[in-house]
């Protein structure tokens, strides 16, 4: 009996062990060719794990399951003969900073915060430039809950208010410029659904969006777009109900990030290899 529990749990213990390399696996796209490697690196929270992962991606590539992102990337790199190595993290982490990716904390610790030293445990640009050649990063769901103005922008504020989300990201602009040698995607703001949001908070979230596209966003430069917002609403002001995770979710569905993921995985490629000519911001071939 003894020898029978000791084999249980050696055979336990190695499943759990082959999980976690599945896992770990999967978190990133393998190198499958001898070509220059472009490092990649996704920020993001939930709705981005959403798209990450797709509809057969299982709780962080857990059990095999192939997750979207690195599965299409693994394709094609060995399609193209190319080196494209993706990976992705949470940021901000829920501690010591706290579960926060809006304007105010791109600004707070890419600018306010900036240098060789991580700032309550996350990476500032100066660290994650150094070992990235694309860094992709997006703004959850509560970004659309935007206050009125109060004719007194400030970047050093947290509140959700236009002004102040204008003013974050014309400092954060500066400082992404500054590594030229580094190409930034960012997602435009991802959408509430309808009984989330007041529909004047959609329409400056709206208006919003249209600024970082038509005046923020600055051609031939190092700072490219993937419009999340535009596939979420379809030209509505809100996350389509049907692409909610369910009612009353902002969080977009699985089959949803199934749907768009490859729109990002082109679009990331795009930016890399002819500087997002060749596609429009949705990442659908022009």
């Amino acid at each position: 009996m003894f020898r029978t529990n000791v084999n249980l749990l050696f055979v336990f213990a190695s499943l759990l062990f082959f999980f976690f390399l599945m896992s770990c696996k999967n978190n990133s796209a393998p190198a499958v060719s001898d070509a220059e490697p472009v490092n990649i690196i996704f920020l993001h929270h939930s709705t981005g794990h959403v798209v990450w992962k797709g509809q057969s991606g299982g709780i962080r590539g857990l059990l095999g399951k192939k997750e979207a992102i690195p599965t299409w990337f693994s394709e094609y790199n060995q399609s193209n003969g190319t080196n494209y190595v993706i990976s992705e993290q949470n940021f901000p982490k829920a501690q010591p900073y706290g579960w926060n990716n809006y304007p105010y904390d791109y600004y707070n610790i890419w600018v306010q915060n900036a240098g060789s030293q991580a700032y309550k445990d996350e990476p500032t640009l100066e660290m994650l430039t150094a070992d990235y050649d694309v860094i992709i990063f997006k703004h959850c769901f509560p970004v659309s809950n935007i206050l009125e103005d109060t004719g007194n922008p400030d970047p050093a504020s947290p509140e959700k208010r236009m002004e102040n989300y204008r003013a974050q990201y014309d400092s954060l602009k500066v400082k992404l410029n500054s590594f030229p040698n580094t190409r930034f995607i960012l997602w435009t703001a991802a959408a509430h659904v309808k009984s989330n949001a007041t529909e004047q908070e959609a329409l400056r979230t709206k208006e919003f969006v249209d600024w970082v596209i038509n005046e923020w966003d600055k051609p031939e430069d190092n700072i490219y777009l993937w419009d999340f917002y535009a596939l979420e609403t379809e030209g509505e002001l809100f996350l389509k109900e049907e692409y909610s995770a369910k009612k009353g979710d902002s969080h977009p569905s699985a089959k949803f990030g199934e749907r768009v993921a490859p729109l990002f995985a082109s679009r990331i490629v795009d930016v890399i290899e002819n500087n997002g000519t060749t596609t429009n911001l949705k990442g659908e071939k022009k």
